[in-house]
């Protein structure tokens, strides 16, 4: 899922060919996508854009007559810019949005269809999509310790909650947290405040540093390649491979479709953490610690 660095690239990509323009229609190509009635598709047609924003993961487009187009992109949805009247592609094309300047399509991969459109009317309608987390770099230490141990969470959970922070998913979540060298089943009233302290200048560095990190693979082209499996990152999506600080293999605790990777040595103090459906199976084999884990697989070879 495109989380606050792709976003935000995303938006700014949008400004600076949309912000301006007249939204002269879009053309829907999936049923599923539109989730609102009103106001109309036709209400929109012929509409200035006035204004970009980020709220969480989506981004919402202002128009004249104070409408706004909200777009979540969930797990598979992409954004390609064409020039104006472009085809929205057969299998996985789910909307075209033609605007003066040229074409927007949203597609989306795979067979599940969880993107949406909403249509909104006025800042009051805008905000019922706002899940209500707190953006963490426009907060400081206290304030994000304040929201931080309100409730008793993994720290995993904590981030991931569009509740309770703005933007984060699993992937950003991963690298955050290793970054901080803390595992992501910790709890959050059982932080020191070293290590809340720690964890909010881990969460704000590696967001920033990834948002430029995008910025810069941009350039001034529209975002292409937004995945949430990147060769540079340190644990996220690198189960199996080394970690780049201390070259353990990288562990991952799975549940539904969801995954976790962490390094043993560098958060969790060389401890597995039971993965709820290997562990299970494994039951009493299942290694406790990465250095029985790395003599199993050394005896393999």
């Amino acid at each position: 899922m495109p989380e606050l660095p792709d976003v935000t690239v995303y938006a700014e990509a949008l400004e600076a060919r949309i912000r301006g323009e007249r939204l002269e229609g879009i053309r829907l190509s999936s049923p599923f996508l539109l989730r609102s009635a009103d106001p109309p598709v036709s209400a929109v047609e012929g509409k200035q854009v006035l204004a970009l924003r980020r709220i969480g993961k989506r981004i919402c487009v202002g128009l004249e007559d104070e409408l706004w187009l909200v777009i979540h992109l969930m797990i598979a949805g992409r954004l390609h810019w064409h020039a104006a009247g472009a085809k929205i592609p057969g299998r996985r094309g789910l909307a075209a949005f033609d605007f003066t300047s040229g074409t927007l399509i949203l597609t989306e991969a795979g067979t599940k269809k969880r993107a949406s459109l909403h249509i909104t009317r006025g800042d009051d309608a805008l905000e019922t999509h706002d899940p209500g987390g707190r953006e963490v770099l426009e907060m400081d230490t206290e304030t994000f310790r304040e929201i931080l141990v309100r409730r008793n969470h993994t720290l995993k959970r904590a981030l991931t909650d569009p509740r309770i922070f703005s933007g984060i998913g699993n992937a950003y979540s991963d690298e955050i947290l290793h970054e901080a060298g803390l595992s992501p089943v910790a709890l959050t009233q059982k932080l020191s405040a070293a290590e809340i302290e720690c964890l909010h200048r881990a969460t704000k560095d590696t967001l920033v540093s990834w948002t430029e990190r995008l910025r810069a693979e941009t350039g001034t082209d529209f975002p292409k390649k937004v995945t949430a499996f990147r060769e540079e990152m340190a644990v996220h999506g690198r189960f199996g491979k080394p970690c780049p600080t201390c070259g353990t293999t990288v562990q991952r605790i799975r549940y539904a479709s969801n995954e976790t990777n962490y390094c043993p040595r560098c958060q969790t103090g060389g401890k597995l953490l039971a993965d709820r459906s290997l562990s299970r199976l494994l039951k009493k084999d299942w290694p406790r610690t990465i250095e029985e884990f790395e003599r199993r697989s050394a005896s393999k070879q």
